[in-house]
């Protein structure tokens, strides 16, 4: 599976070249050590496939891009902080936060780079009106994304919260319940595999891509293009203006980048303004 994700990623990043001719290369940042390679942790999609593209800017810049790809939240953040990596590009701010304040981090955010609208899929049902009295709803466990999770559900129409559009509350925080749903939390990579067992399942972007579904054409219901949850590039205070990084975070800002986030992903990422 991994050998044939890295033979389309490589087929991505040559068809990506017309793209970045245009737009050149960034020529104000210093040129680093070639020896030390970029090291870079990322979830598959798309945080790795955007990676991808950028390589060439970068390496006309005389910077190796090592792309390291996890399937969890956690480990790029831990690994960031252990300095086993020196970036990591997967996560939204209030995610970012909650981890530092869990685990006493310092992890900071270096440049936003897109939003992923977070949706809501279901596999028995095909509109939001077909969710029957008590269905089952699954959400990550994660408090920024149950919160988030939750806004979505309210905008849905499907509950209304205590807290108006606070983004962290929880499952306690349901006011109105209007169908008796029922809520599960569990891990966000694994949601995709439990979706055909429930009713419904909120599930972020980069995994419902990455288990063949289309935002845009499967959600039953879909963040907007004003979500504020963009996905940041990470480093820590020590490295962040790093020219290695500051090469990275111009890179994934380019045009040659929001072009081929617009054509790949056709709506269901978009860049950051």
């Amino acid at each position: 599976m991994f050998a044939r994700r890295s033979f389309l990623l490589n087929a991505a990043a040559l068809a990506a070249v017309g793209f970045i001719a245009a737009c050149g290369g960034n020529k104000e940042a210093v040129a680093p050590d070639a020896s030390k390679p970029l090291r870079v942790g990322a979830t598959a999609v798309p945080h790795a496939e955007i990676l991808e593209i950028v390589r060439p800017l970068l390496a006309a810049e005389g910077i190796t891009l090592d792309i390291k790809v996890f399937n969890d939240y956690v480990q790029p953040n831990v690994q960031l902080l252990e300095k086993r990596l020196d970036a990591n590009y997967f996560q939204t701010e209030p995610y970012l936060k909650e981890f530092n304040t869990a685990r006493g981090g310092d992890l900071v955010t270096v440049a936003g780079i897109h939003v992923e609208p977070l949706g809501l899929y279901s596999k028995k049902h095909t509109k939001l009106a077909d969710l029957p009295n008590g269905a089952e709803i699954v959400l990550p466990n994660d408090a920024s994304n149950t919160g988030r999770s939750l806004l979505l559900l309210q905008s849905a129409g499907l509950i209304t919260l205590k807290k108006g559009e606070n983004p962290l509350q929880t499952v306690a925080d349901i006011q109105d319940n209007r169908k008796g749903l029922t809520f599960r939390e569990v891990e966000a990579a694994t949601i995709p595999r439990i979706l055909p067992q429930v009713d419904g399942a909120v599930i972020n972007t980069n995994y419902a891509l990455d288990a063949g579904l289309s935002p845009r054409v499967d959600a039953l219901s879909l963040e907007g293009a004003d979500s504020p949850y963009v996905n940041y590039l990470v480093a820590r205070p020590d490295n962040k203006d790093d020219p290695r990084v500051v090469a990275l975070a111009n890179a994934l800002r380019s045009e040659a980048a929001r072009a081929f986030i617009a054509q790949k992903y056709q709506g269901a990422v978009i860049p950051a303004q």
